[in-house]
């Protein structure tokens, strides 16, 4: 894997477990996105949005203000500034089941709290897998 903070969205996004991820992307996948959204496929890949500079198409046209704002107040992660929660970071049921949108304040409480290494290591995964197929039970979270 490159460079842990490369791959890790400021956000906490997780981007090494991305279905785009170009460590991840299959042909048939990429051919899916191809056929859905006329994307040319040799541009369906991700590396993460720092190695992309918050450009890709699965984000808005003028890129990400989430990546813009971390780099202008000189922060890794977004737990790093002063305003952290922020409006960047709100959930939304909005698209929900879709992006892993929801998770990104919980991920970057986990990465302060047991390092960005042990995040990846041990964490990252199940807390992906846990948010699309886990199950949530009003007064005990996910149970799953």
């Amino acid at each position: 894997m490159t460079d842990k903070n490369m791959v890790t969205s400021p956000c906490g996004l997780d981007c090494f477990n991305c279905e785009l991820f170009e460590a991840n992307l299959t042909d048939e996948f990429a051919e899916k996105v191809h056929a859905k959204l006329g994307i040319p496929k040799n541009e369906v890949a991700c590396k993460g949005c720092r190695q992309q500079d918050g450009k890709h198409f699965h984000l808005p046209a003028e890129g990400c203000a989430t990546l813009d704002c971390v780099k202008a107040r000189g922060v890794a992660f977004c737990y790093d500034c002063a305003d952290f929660p922020c409006a960047f970071l709100a959930p939304t049921a909005d698209k929900a089941a879709q992006y892993p949108h929801n998770m990104k304040v919980y991920n970057l409480c986990r990465i302060k709290r047991v390092g960005l290494d042990r995040w990846i290591e041990e964490e990252a995964g199940s807390i992906r897998k846990n948010y699309f197929t886990g199950k949530f039970v009003v007064g005990k979270g996910q149970a799953g």
